[in-house]
């Protein structure tokens, strides 16, 4: 098992520290005096580097959702609602956007979740609100950053969503595909943060 340096008492510390010093100023000046002549004959400046912008930030906070925009050439940056969900211990464990669907379709909202690689994807995603009966969903891709679910919202689903106190998602571990893993997605500020989302364009 590895122990750490700090397990060394204090004095056997101090005596390496010691015994070094003298040899370490002597190689110190040497290094000095040859890092100056290289400096003269090769400076090996820094000359930086345009730093390129994010292209995504935070416009606005509803309560426990972000309003997560996207820099466009648009007159109005596109935004999503946002929420990184975690764990009871305060990890990272997933992430919930949302956006609005143009046109009269039934799914007047899509959602995008992502959840950890390792989840038992045959077993889909459930969402419920509060205690209300859950949804299945299929996830549609893993890449290294999760696996994904991309959903479709009927205008039921925003509004138990809009009534709700928080979304409850299960998950199913690979590794132990008995046991449901339960993350849960808090609905306070869902209202406002929904009445600020941008429609995805077509």
């Amino acid at each position: 098992m590895f122990k750490p340096l700090t397990t060394l008492p204090l004095i056997a510390l101090l005596a390496l520290g010691t015994a070094a010093q003298a040899q370490d100023d002597a190689e110190a000046g040497a290094e000095a005096d040859a890092a100056q002549e290289q400096a003269d004959t090769t400076p090996g400046l820094d000359m930086g580097q345009e730093v390129q912008e994010d292209p995504s930030y935070i416009k606005e906070t509803y309560g426990d959702w972000q309003l997560q925009c996207f820099r466009s050439e648009a007159e109005e940056d596109p935004c999503q609602m946002y929420q990184l969900l975690r764990e009871e211990a305060g990890n990272p464990v997933a992430e919930f956007s949302l956006f609005k669907l143009p046109g009269d379709s039934e799914a007047v909202a899509g959602a995008t979740i992502v959840v950890p690689l390792g989840t038992l994807l045959p077993q889909g995603l459930k969402i419920a609100v509060d205690d209300g009966r859950a949804k299945a969903y299929t996830y549609s891709f893993c890449s290294m950053v999760g696996c994904f679910a991309r959903i479709g919202l009927t205008q039921g689903d925003i509004d138990a969503f809009k009534a709700g106190a928080e979304a409850v998602l299960t998950i199913i571990p690979a590794q132990a595909p008995n046991e449901r893993v339960i993350i849960k997605a808090s609905l306070d500020g869902f209202t406002k943060a929904y009445e600020n989302v941008s429609v995805a364009p077509n």
